[in-house]
């Protein structure tokens, strides 16, 4: 885990502007975080000053429920930055749920990790690259968006099935009139429970055009910055899996690809305390998990696209892994018995 000074954050200038739309004066949070004022119009940070930003606008603001439903309502969709612009204009909500959960990871501290069940659709929040917990605004703000995103994108007043929150945050009942369900404080991770039968309805703010200009620049931009970021470990991981489908991919090829030799590569590894061949075997347990949880998928496809050439390797690997076979496993997913989560 990176220190929470380490990451930089750029502040999204919505966030500037939507202080002033509820009469909190920019430079009255900078000040109240002890920051410089240049922080409005470079709004390059780290972490902590992140968190102090955040916990500066909470303090201004008075109740953490009402600065939370306020905020959220008041950040204009024209200054969303492009990567929660592309999910405005997304197919429907699950799209833009995918696409947020996607994107987000360009947009330390938060991350967001999704998982579908039966009747739920559950989004927990989760902090990358620091071990310290963001304030309670910054948590309350980022659930009640989502929510946002879903009514903004399909024009109408959804409500969530349950909100869960770690920390206290405020007047319970106002988050109850926003969220339209029981909000609970004082449990053990921050999540919102949506309704799975919302993810289909269809945004009237869907535009095709405008996404076939900005994926694939927000994918390479996402891809790039992953890069950067990655240990080494995480980044031959990242390889391996856009080479896993049919085969093993050559510790040669990648060591090329990184532009080192074989041996370099290997004992660079070895510093991180792994191996390629252990890296291998993580990267095809953890495809064979996401893959088996997509029930269009047959079992000789999943043992393909993580690389094996027959189905009764794959069943001993994976039986290896989970103590389980992929059939048996994706029965008990199916069924409500196992959660994985996608996104981080």
């Amino acid at each position: 885990m990176t220190s929470q000074t380490a990451a930089h954050i750029k502040f999204p200038s919505g966030f500037w502007s939507g202080l002033k739309s509820l009469g909190i004066a920019p430079l009255d949070v900078a000040r109240r975080a002890g920051l410089p004022l240049t922080v409005i119009t470079e709004p390059k940070v780290t972490t902590s000053e992140y968190f102090a930003i955040w916990q500066a606008y909470s303090d201004l603001a008075g109740d953490t429920a009402e600065s939370i439903i306020g905020l959220a309502q008041a950040f204009e969709t024209a200054q969303y930055p492009p990567a929660v612009l592309a999910t405005y204009h997304a197919r429907n909500y699950r799209d833009a749920l995918y696409r947020m959960a996607r994107y987000k990871q360009m947009c330390p501290p938060e991350g967001l990790r999704i998982t579908e069940a039966e009747e739920d659709c559950i989004v927990e929040l989760q902090w990358q690259h620091t071990d310290a917990p963001g304030p309670s605004v910054l948590v309350g703000i980022t659930l009640a968006y989502l929510l946002e995103l879903g009514r903004r994108g399909t024009g109408r007043e959804l409500t969530a099935r349950c909100v869960e929150f770690v920390q206290p945050m405020g007047n319970v009942q106002t988050l109850e009139a926003y969220f339209g369900c029981p909000v609970r404080a004082g449990r053990d991770r921050n999540r919102i429970t949506l309704w799975q039968r919302d993810l289909d309805l269809p945004f009237t703010s869907y535009n095709e055009e405008l996404l076939d200009i900005l994926t694939p620049v927000m994918d390479r931009t996402l891809d790039e910055e992953l890069l950067h970021r990655r240990s080494l470990t995480d980044t031959v991981k990242w390889m391996m899996k856009r080479s896993l489908m049919g085969g093993r991919p050559d510790m040669q090829t990648v060591a090329k690809e990184l532009h080192m030799s074989d041996r370099t590569l290997q004992r660079r590894l070895t510093d991180e305390g792994t191996s390629y061949k252990v890296l291998l075997t993580q990267t095809r347990h953890e495809q064979a998990i996401e893959y088996l949880a997509d029930p269009s998928l047959e079992i000789k496809e999943v043992a393909f696209l993580v690389g094996y050439e027959d189905q009764n390797s794959f069943y001993r690997a994976f039986r290896q892994w989970e103590g389980d076979t992929p059939s048996h496993w994706r029965s008990e997913y199916l069924n409500g018995g196992k959660k994985i989560f996608i996104g981080v």
